[in-house]
């Protein structure tokens, strides 16, 4: 009987009461060949997330061509931002816009790399991550059990690792080197403007980062399923605007000013972006021909603008009555 109970008690140990909690799960403390022996059930550490099994595993894997879409979407915002505020308050006067565009630009890349390097593993482009399998992976404070009704087992942690806070990571050093190099920038070659004006786009950038860090930790989940959605709407609508704005009725309209030529194939790029992220490019023979879809809103805007016409309307509408 003693030597049943010997056998028996290795089994008996490796037992352990259900870990309650859809994120809650219990950390490897040692490994002895195929045994493991594991801690008690709670949160899981940076840089793992649980199993099938309610035990912590390390994420190994790499990121997907979605979630590089993701990022870039991401990284492309801030950007987005401080072109269009520094074409906002530039103006006609000055001729140093198109230098805080390329510093801009040099801001947000060099933030990007640096913040890909900081990244784990350190020093590397490429970074581990977790895969993400719903929604509710980016929001896992809201799911924290209480078993008794009263007392709350906390186990929120980053199941979505790094996507949730490299984004964070990113914005810090864009602030960081915006408030570094844009100042001297501005100081030096922005004098068409007045000393009130000059500086105005590194005042916006110091209300829209807040902005865009309460949407990241509110709604990243839901940017990450809807932002090729969200890049469509808004290239039609910002490209409508614009050309409605600049009163462009012609191809030749697009072709007179060269910037009015950049805006365009900006925009086109968003559409191509957007494309790619909604198809991710999965077969190439079905998905690639749709990139011939980009420059379809511009043509149909040109095409249709002297058809809508409001002084045309107007007159024709004065004349039928």
């Amino acid at each position: 009987l003693s030597c049943r109970n010997a056998r028996a008690l290795p089994a008996a140990v490796a037992i352990h009461p259900a870990c309650l909690g859809l994120y809650c799960g219990r950390t490897v403390l040692a490994v002895n060949g195929s045994l493991e022996t594991y801690g008690d059930c709670g949160v899981c550490p940076r840089g793992q997330r649980t199993d099938e099994n309610k035990i912590c595993r390390e994420c190994v894997g790499s990121p997907d061509r979605y979630d590089w879409l993701y990022l870039g979407f991401m990284a492309m915002l801030p950007l987005v931002l401080h072109w269009f505020f520094i074409e906002w308050y530039s103006g006609k006067k000055s001729s140093s816009a198109l230098l805080q565009h390329i510093t801009a630009l040099f801001e947000c890349s060099v933030a990007a790399i640096v913040t890909l390097l900081v990244s784990d593993p350190v020093g590397s482009l490429h970074i581990r991550s977790c895969k993400v399998k719903k929604l509710s992976d980016w929001y896992t404070m809201l799911y924290n059990p209480s078993p008794d009704y009263i007392t709350t087992v906390h186990c929120t942690h980053e199941a979505v690792y790094p996507l949730y806070t490299i984004v964070f990571i990113y914005y810090a050093f864009c602030l960081v080197l915006m408030m570094l190099l844009r100042p001297l920038l501005v100081k030096k070659i922005a004098c068409g403007l007045g000393k009130s004006d000059r500086f105005k786009s590194i005042y916006a950038a110091l209300y829209f980062f807040p902005v865009l860090t309460v949407l990241q930790a509110v709604g990243g989940g839901l940017l990450y399923y809807a932002f090729p959605y969200i890049i469509l709407v808004l290239s039609l609508v910002t490209l409508a605007v614009y050309m409605s704005a600049s009163e462009v009725e012609s191809f030749k309209d697009l072709l007179v000013r060269k910037k009015r030529l950049v805006v365009l194939v900006s925009h086109w790029l968003l559409h191509a972006y957007g494309i790619i992220s909604i198809s991710k490019l999965d077969k190439l023979e079905q998905d690639l021909p749709l990139l011939a879809l980009v420059p379809a809103p511009a043509l149909f805007y040109v095409l249709t603008a002297k058809y809508t016409e409001p002084s045309r309307i107007l007159s024709e509408g004065g004349n039928g009555h």
